[in-house]
């Protein structure tokens, strides 16, 4: 809290300092004694035998004169506003002294709320207008408060929430826990994610080490014996949590964690459930070393605790769940875009960019010859094998039409590069296509790739309710319609004449008409072998 005057609060600032329990925030606001006077420069603004002095929880000690003592210093309101949940709404006026202004120099609570009644109708003066205040026989004592409700409570409802990643957060929580005498040694957070390949992120914190190591299992955990006998599944499948001593004569070895923990010297270990919003069971687990293990009280902090810690990290899971999916589903650099804040319909940049569609042929005879499940099989091979060697040669997958593969090559400021991307990625593609077939469990693939280059708008498309993130323009186009003219002519890479950088890289085809194309598109048709300034350009 605030300062208190040592002749008027001697006792309750005694009791105060002999009592080391958290304080509540609150506002106490008392009478000063005798005359109290504040100049500016010398000169006096304000002086009464009536002031006030206000305390607040973690605010300076403000003093307020009664409006009718104030010189006539001072501006009509300015209309600038600020609201305090305790006091009201602040209004504010300009101190003018001569010809100097000082803006916003004084405020007051004219319709102060009950707890600040007693300062309605009195003025005070901001701690940067260089007010000097003459207390008079009046002394102010700064009381040791200690925090609002200990420092783990003060630390996750002031500092926490600006801590950028969850490592930073598990490292500081558990530093907190030791400084409020929590006998901690390791700290475990084990929270579940919406990653199509990994299962969740697993934090530990060694006091050891002092450091955190992060974990980031696949969903194989699930099937792993190490998880399938740990508390982790215990807790995370809703069972409750786990509380153990290690120190014991005859120790309870129900999860093979428990004889690791108690070999490095833990005396006791606890896992707890962090319950998300959505009804997803995380994971606390923390161990000590102390001979005696964890106090009651170490415990019941935490545990008191758990509800908002568990929401940090559901805050920091749901930005990583929502970069992963967008990442997953549109992308890695389209992605970053919609989570940088392009979510609006029409929200997007021209940009030229060579463009890739890849069609994997004959499917519907595939689908019936191979049946449904194998069939997809070979369609989710198809789009693994294209969407690595794009994203490995600087393109990225835009989307998966039906069996057909978007790519974009982003010119930015090297056209050349992306051109020679875009070819070298169409002939890796055949060519691991193709190698599948010499796997006996993997059956050889063929595919239809047309390829062009040109400006697009790379944005949002679509409903007000539903948005596309993709590529709108010509070059898009003729890049679908080569591709089915590959089919007919025969030819697996077929290529628009602005792709190429001379025309001596492939085999010209002649000015083709396209289904939707208005002009005839001068085509060329790629080989597989590459050129060595092209190898060597990319």
């Amino acid at each position: 809290m605030a300062p208190m005057l040592a002749n008027q609060q001697e006792t309750t600032l005694m009791n105060l300092r002999a009592n080391t329990a958290p304080q509540p925030y609150g506002i106490l606001i008392e009478e000063l004694r005798g005359p109290v006077t504040a100049r500016l420069g010398g000169k006096i603004i304000a002086q009464s035998t009536r002031a006030k002095v206000m305390y607040e929880t973690r605010q300076p000690a403000a003093i307020y004169f009664p409006r009718n003592d104030i010189h006539s210093c001072l501006s009509a309101a300015n209309g600038h506003q600020t609201f305090c949940p305790f006091k009201g709404t602040a209004g504010y006026q300009d101190l003018q002294l001569g010809k100097h202004c000082i803006g916003n120099a004084a405020w007051s609570y004219d319709e102060a709320l009950p707890e600040a009644s007693g300062i309605a109708g009195h003025v005070s003066f901001m701690p940067d207008a260089n007010v000097d205040i003459d207390l008079g026989s009046n002394q102010l004592v700064i009381p040791d408060y200690g925090n609002i409700s200990g420092p783990l409570i003060d630390w996750l409802l002031r500092e926490a929430a600006y801590l950028p990643t969850p490592e930073e957060f598990t490292q500081r929580l558990s530093e907190k826990l030791v400084e409020q005498g929590v006998h901690l040694s390791r700290l475990s957070v084990m929270a579940w994610s919406l990653h199509p390949m990994i299962a969740g992120k697993n934090f530990i914190w060694s006091r050891a080490s002092g450091k955190v190591t992060t974990y980031a299992p696949s969903y194989e955990i699930h099937d792993h014996p190490a998880f399938q006998n740990s508390p982790l599944r215990h807790v995370s499948n809703g069972l409750g949590g786990i509380r153990q001593r290690l120190d014991l004569e005859q120790p309870s070895d129900a999860f093979p964690i428990l004889t690791d923990l108690r070999e490095e010297g833990a005396t006791d270990y606890v896992a707890m459930p962090l319950p998300f919003s959505d009804g997803r069971i995380n994971v606390l687990t923390v161990a000590s070393h102390h001979p005696k293990g964890f106090t009651t009280e170490n415990l019941g902090l935490i545990f008191e605790c758990s509800a908002v810690i568990a929401r940090y990290y559901e805050v920091f899971m749901q930005r990583e769940n929502a970069q992963s999916l967008l990442e997953t589903y549109v992308g890695k650099r389209t992605g970053a875009r919609v989570l940088g804040g392009e979510i609006r319909r029409g929200d997007g940049d021209d940009i030229d960019a060579a463009i890739m569609f890849c069609d994997l042929r004959g499917s519907t005879r595939l689908e019936e010859e191979l049946g449904r499940t194998a069939y997809i099989e070979l369609l989710n091979n198809f789009f693994e094998t294209a969407s690595t060697i794009v994203h490995d040669h600087g393109g990225e997958v835009l989307k998966f039409i039906g069996d057909a593969v978007l790519a974009v090559f982003p010119a930015g400021d090297n056209p050349a590069e992306a051109r020679a991307q875009a070819l070298q990625s169409a002939r890796a593609i055949v060519a691991a296509l193709d190698a599948m077939g010499d796997d006996p469990g993997q059956r050889r693939s063929e595919c239809s790739i047309g390829l062009a280059y040109g400006g697009v708008t790379y944005g949002n498309v679509g409903s007000r309710e539903r948005l596309d993130f993709t590529v709108i323009g010509q070059a898009a186009n003729i890049a679908a319609r080569l591709g089915d003219y590959g089919k007919s002519c025969g030819h697996t890479i077929v290529v628009s004449r602005d792709l190429l950088e001379t025309p001596e890289q492939a085999t010209p085809l002649g000015s083709v008409s396209l289904h939707n194309v208005s002009r005839p598109v001068e085509a060329f048709a790629v080989s597989m072998a590459i050129d060595p300034g092209q190898r060597a350009s990319g």
